[in-house]
């Protein structure tokens, strides 16, 4: 059973740091990309950032040189770790993975970015 959870979410001040770790299990972890997505209140869910097993990662265009995504093949977990916060990046953070022709979402973890 693919399972996604995520953590690390919290309250943070504009131009400070938060790292997200979604842990997952049920798939070889490291055959598959994976996803971070956020929907922030009132808007469409956005493409944050994307990791391949080749290493390969591709960011969004709203938090590209602030966001890292990595991944723990040993830990079988996929981080986010952002900095430079902004208050439009307060939103409900996402894990997503396409794993045998399925999609699996993990809960969300809340960031705030308010002063």
């Amino acid at each position: 059973q693919v399972q996604l959870v995520e953590s690390g979410g919290g309250l943070v001040q504009p131009g400070g740091s938060l790292r997200l770790s979604c842990a997952a299990s049920g798939f070889t972890f490291s055959t598959f990309p994976m996803y971070w997505y956020r929907r922030a209140p009132g808007k469409e869910r956005e493409f944050v950032a994307y990791m391949d097993s080749g290493s390969g990662r591709n960011y969004g265009n709203s938090v590209k040189d602030r966001f890292t995504i990595s991944m723990d093949n040993a830990k079988q977990t996929v981080y986010l770790q952002m900095n430079s916060l902004k208050f439009e990046d307060t939103a409900v953070y996402y894990c997503y993975a396409r794993v045998r022709n399925q999609d699996y979402w993990g809960q969300g973890t809340q960031v705030t970015v308010s002063s």
